[in-house]
């Protein structure tokens, strides 16, 4: 019992980090229908400038945190205005392999500028870690766990509680009405792409002290993102949250009682299981981006088009009442 209190304890600090990046790819693909492969590079890019403030430049870790988030946001605007902006209205499959792209340049920037010796980051925090009762955490997991839940309910804030955020589900609603309304399309998919970013990166920057630094170290991440967004459904932050979560539940259960070689496994594992059960996920709704809104519900979609959520009607009456909510 007491080994599975432990194992249960690193799951929730694990899936804390996992959320914020589900949360952040999620955003991206539910209101720009981009698949970002770079998502990983992002992740690792976070890690690398907390190492570079706080190894290279000798400033204080928690400064390197704020940083390192606001570096990703920085670089996320940066790729969709000069990357995707360009590309808006291609198809999906040229989005994608100029993601991919984004993705092999950046991890071999890395490679270039760190090497592909693994970085250590160095902490403020106590080695001796906290015990309480049968159980014991590092300080740096618990400042880890704390930080990211506070990532996930500012999330939940700015998506459910700002005009930016109603722009946001307005324009995954239907950007074209959103657009009508007055909304800025333009800058609402770099905002997007942004706060996914500075989400990644935040992630990598948490866990980067924790583990180590490398070049590669977003290929996983990205894999686990993905895995994430499958399990609690695209679009759906909500599910993201939980999908992050139970990844790293599943992960640590497989780690304690079948074997760390499997611990990757048996995340992906439950992945073809729910693919199998449920293609949409977990959470699927039919309204996601933000979850229910004060709008009110949305008419049934008209018999002739069963195949989508949503007759493009309802679409744009909801995405309407969205915005001039705000």
């Amino acid at each position: 019992m007491d080994q599975f209190l432990q194992h249960l304890l690193n799951a929730v600090m694990l899936g804390g980090t996992y959320a914020l990046l589900g949360i952040g790819l999620t955003l991206i693909f539910g209101i720009m229908r981009v698949v970002n492969f770079a998502h990983g590079e992002l992740y690792a890019f976070g890690a690398y400038a907390v190492y570079l403030v706080v190894a290279a430049l000798g400033l204080n870790f928690f400064f390197a945190l704020v940083v390192a988030v606001i570096a990703g946001a920085l670089l996320g605007a940066l790729i969709e205005i000069a990357l995707l902006r360009p590309m808006r209205g291609a198809d999906i499959d040229t989005v994608m392999l100029v993601m991919i792209g984004t993705w092999i340049v950046m991890q071999n920037t890395e490679l270039l500028l760190w090497g592909g010796v693994a970085k250590a980051i160095v902490t403020p925090f106590p080695e001796a870690p906290l015990v309480i009762g049968p159980v014991s955490i590092s300080w740096l997991r618990l400042f880890v766990l704390a930080a990211a839940l506070i990532l996930i309910a500012a999330s939940y804030v700015l998506i459910h509680r700002t005009k930016l955020g109603k722009a946001m589900r307005a324009t995954f609603q239907d950007a074209d009405t959103a657009a009508l309304m007055g909304v800025n399309i333009k800058g609402i998919f770099t905002a997007t792409f942004a706060i996914g970013s500075a989400l990644a990166a935040a992630a990598g920057a948490l866990l980067g002290p924790v583990f180590l630094v490398t070049p590669t170290m977003g290929d996983l991440a990205s894999l686990k993102a993905f895995a994430i967004v499958i399990l609690g459904g695209l679009g759906n932050i909500t599910g993201a949250t939980v999908g992050g979560f139970i990844l790293a539940f599943v992960e640590e259960l497989g780690a304690g009682y079948v074997s760390s070689g499997y611990r990757d496994a048996m995340g992906f594992l439950i992945i073809i299981v729910v693919l199998l059960f449920r293609p949409t996920g977990l959470f699927a709704r039919a309204e996601r981006v933000g979850c229910a809104v004060a709008a009110g519900p949305v008419p049934p979609a008209h018999p002739h088009h069963h195949r989508h959520l949503h007759h493009r009607g309802d679409e744009s009456q909801l995405a309407a009442r969205l915005y001039r909510a705000a």
